[in-house]
């Protein structure tokens, strides 16, 4: 099995910022794409930011420029630094990561963090 923890939420002014992490742990051969979502209350969730295992990234509109994802292959982790945070931005912030494992490397598999709330008070 292949777990998914969320690190490095919590409550921050407007204009702040909060560096997320997300470590993938369990019977791992490989991870492909690693992403981070969001969902605000009554709202549907949304893709923040994803990264390939090649390092090519992508952004919604709504944090280009104050978002960046990174990771770190050799430790099965995945970073959101979030700079100038808005008050918008408050959310519980998933990671997701499409997963191989070793004992079944001709598929890959979605796998979900916990979630982790980041609130951004005005």
């Amino acid at each position: 099995q292949v777990q998914l923890v969320e690190s490095g939420g919590g409550l921050v002014q407007a204009g702040g910022s909060l560096r997320l992490s997300c470590a993938a742990s369990g019977s791992i051969f490989k991870i492909n794409a690693m992403a981070w979502y969001r969902q605000a209350p009554g709202k549907q969730r949304e893709l923040v930011a994803t990264i390939t295992r090649g390092d090519t990234t992508n952004y919604a509109d709504s944090v280009k420029g104050r978002f960046t994802i990174s990771r770190d292959n050799a430790k099965n982790t995945v970073y959101l630094q979030m700079n100038s945070l808005k008050p918008e931005d408050t959310a519980v912030y998933y990671c997701n990561a499409e997963v191989v494992a070793w004992y079944d490397v001709g598929n890959e598999y979605d796998y979900w963090g916990q979630g982790t709330q980041v609130t951004v008070s005005s």
